[in-house]
C-alpha cells in the first residue's frame, strides 16, 4: 500500500485527516494560492489542490499525494482568511442573515503511476442576522483570522447560523473526507481493515 502524505500545513486539515486513522505524513507544499484574473472560486480550489498534490511528487515519487484548497463565497465574491480582527468583523458582517457557499478542491494522485483525481465539493452556510455585538464577542473569543469565512463551525461558530447544507461536515472545515475515501478506494487503499 502506498503511503498517504497530506500537501498542507493546515492543523485543521491534519486534525479532520486523523479521523480516519491511517499513517500519513504532512508535507507544505509552499505555493502561491492566489486566483487568476476571473478565475471562479470552483476552478481556482480545483487547480490549488492539484497544484498542491503536484509539489510532493519530487519527495514522494512512491505516494498518495493529497491536495486541498478552499474558498468562501459571500455574494459571489471570493473570501479568504481575514488575517486581522477589522476583516473578520467585515467578513461576519457581509455574511449575517446570507447564505455562504464554501468550496472546497481536492486531489489524490497517486505519484507511482502518475493517476490523478481531482474535484470539488460544495458547502453551504446559512447566517443568521448578526449584530455587531454578537461579532464582536465571537470574534473575541474564537479568534478565527486564519480561516476562510472567520469562523470555526466545529467551535463557537456553529452559533451564528441558522443551518447548514452540504454532503459531509468535513468539507467545512477543509477536507472533505467522504469523497477522500472514495477516492481512497478507487486506488485500492484499504480504509478499514
Amino acid at each position: 500500500m502506498l503511503p498517504l502524505v497530506l500537501t498542507s500545513s493546515s492543523p485543521y486539515r491534519q486534525a479532520i485527516l486523523n479521523k480516519l486513522q491511517l499513517p500519513f505524513q504532512i508535507f507544505d507544499p509552499n505555493i502561491k494560492e492566489s486566483a487568476l484574473p476571473g478565475e471562479p472560486a470552483f476552478e481556482l480550489v480545483k487547480r490549488l489542490s492539484l497544484e498542491k498534490a503536484r509539489a510532493g511528487i519530487p519527495l514522494y515519487p512512491n505516494a498518495l499525494l493529497i491536495g486541498s484548497d478552499q474558498v468562501c463565497v459571500i455574494e459571489e465574491k471570493i473570501v479568504g482568511k481575514p488575517k486581522t480582527f477589522e476583516k473578520a468583523a467585515q467578513q461576519l458582517k457581509s455574511a449575517s442573515g446570507k447564505k455562504v457557499t464554501f468550496y472546497t478542491g481536492l486531489t489524490l494522485l497517486n505519484s507511482k503511476t502518475g493517476h490523478t483525481q481531482t474535484q470539488v465539493e460544495t458547502f453551504n452556510v446559512y447566517f443568521r442576522t448578526l449584530s455587531d455585538e454578537e461579532i464582536k464577542h465571537y470574534l473575541e473569543k474564537e479568534k478565527p483570522l486564519d480561516c476562510a469565512g472567520s469562523f470555526k463551525s466545529e467551535g463557537l461558530g456553529i452559533a451564528l447560523f441558522e443551518k447548514l447544507e452540504g454532503r459531509d461536515p468535513n468539507t467545512l472545515v477543509g477536507l472533505p473526507l467522504i469523497l477522500l475515501c472514495e477516492m481512497l478506494r478507487v486506488e485500492n487503499h484499504a480504509i478499514l481493515g
